[in-house]
């Protein structure tokens, strides 16, 4: 399972869009086999899902994002968390072992990344 995780430096964005890029663990067998940093090539309408996906990856965890974006993730067959806050690492442990759950949240403030995670 792959796992790409919207990053701020170590922490999880709180917009995965506008991140700087995102760390993808590559899970085996339920612990972190590698992780690599992959830049973020840009926000444009449609074109991270398909990116993240040409990527191999199964999951992908936020602090927020729009409504459209999660559409577009689960058309291609990526599983969404959002709500997610911390550290990146602490966050994918927490998935792996069951104690992260995705609060449905729905980013509708794209000129305040800040509040993407209310």
């Amino acid at each position: 399972m792959k796992i790409a995780v919207a990053s701020e430096g170590k922490l999880v964005s709180g917009h995965f869009g506008y991140c700087e890029g995102f760390i993808i663990y590559d899970v085996n067998e339920g612990k972190g086999l590698k992780k690599e940093f992959i830049k973020n090539p840009g926000h444009k309408p449609g074109y991270l899902p398909v990116f993240l996906k040409e990527l191999n990856v199964n999951l992908i965890i936020a602090g927020g994002m729009g409504e459209t974006a999660q559409n577009l993730f689960n058309e291609n067959g990526i599983e969404v968390v959002v709500g997610a806050q911390g550290i990146c690492d602490d966050v994918v442990q927490s998935y792996i072992a069951g104690g992260l759950k995705s609060t449905g949240s729905v980013c509708t403030q794209h000129e305040h990344e800040e509040q993407c995670n209310e």
